[in-house]
């Protein structure tokens, strides 16, 4: 085992660095063997059969090739939950888990109801879900793929959201007395132009669909979220969004002109402007 991780490391340094080798050597021996870190150390399975070090070298191969270990592997954790992942769906990132934990944190004892608009693999309404008592969940997205992922998750995670196939740019069979609580969204906000910025890892394996908005329409999603909200969400409800940290200003004045009041906006641990909050009808 000691000379397994050497080789996968001395493969992976060069192009991820010592710090996030090691977290993907631990990732890769994990799956790989079904042990912890913990029960690898206290029962070391020496020798590796041979079949297991074809496994792990083509997972190296993989990674190489700038693969995202969640898609090689199939899962992911988020929020102390086990999620399935595949190419269809984004994969859940940390700045999303402090997203969840600010709306179970600020809404766990006052909600209802709450919708997740682009839901995605359901990281966000499961997560909720299962650390809050909110009766009603739904989560909406446009890709069939993406909600097939989501409902799997759901299954896992012995989740009662509801999801649904719905497109937020044009909302069809949702009438006028549907409300809910909290309208949470982390939608499309990256700029095209910003895509040169990424990793390989991000733009050549995960959907565009849920990553990229036009360079000339950058707050597209949500002025059609703000709209929708304007009318379905509950007076005194909260409405939530995941951000792009140079869209803070620009989102804060589209949300006024629908009425939204006590606008917050909350940076990451990366001391990014990365999460808002409004309220509705505050009086």
């Amino acid at each position: 085992m000691i000379a397994t991780k050497k080789i996968i490391k001395e493969k992976l340094v060069p192009q991820y660095g010592s710090a996030e080798a090691d977290s993907l050597t631990r990732l890769i021996l994990e799956h790989v063997t079904d042990l912890s870190v913990l029960q690898m150390h206290l029962f070391p399975p020496e020798p590796l059969p041979e079949s297991k070090i074809v496994q792990i070298m083509e997972i190296v191969n993989r990674l190489l090739l700038h693969e995202p270990i969640q898609y090689i592997l199939g899962e992911t954790e988020f929020f102390g939950l086990k999620f399935y992942t595949s190419p269809g769906v984004l994969i859940p990132r940390p700045e999303t888990e402090e997203l969840v934990d600010w709306i179970i944190a600020y809404e766990k004892d006052r909600c209802q109801s709450l919708l997740d608009i682009g839901t995605g693999s359901g990281c966000i309404t499961i997560s909720i879900n299962k650390n809050t008592g909110i009766d009603r969940i739904d989560g909406w997205d446009i890709s069939e793929t993406a909600l097939k992922i989501a409902r799997k998750n759901a299954l896992r995670n012995d989740s009662k959201v509801i999801f649904s196939c719905q497109d937020i740019l044009n909302p069809a069979g949702v009438a006028d007395n549907d409300k809910w609580d909290v309208i949470v969204s982390n939608p499309p906000y990256v700029l095209q132009e910003e895509a040169i910025l990424m990793g390989k890892n991000v733009v050549d394996f995960e959907p565009h669909l849920a990553l990229f908005v036009p360079d000339e329409d950058p707050l597209l999603f949500y002025r059609a979220i703000a709209k929708f909200a304007a009318i379905h969400l509950e007076t005194h409800g909260s409405l939530y969004f995941e951000i792009n940290e140079k869209m803070g200003e620009p989102l804060v004045q589209l949300l006024r002109e629908y009425g939204f009041q006590e606008i917050l906006t909350r940076k990451d641990l990366q001391g990014k402007d990365r999460m808002m909050r409004a309220r509705r009808d505050v009086k």
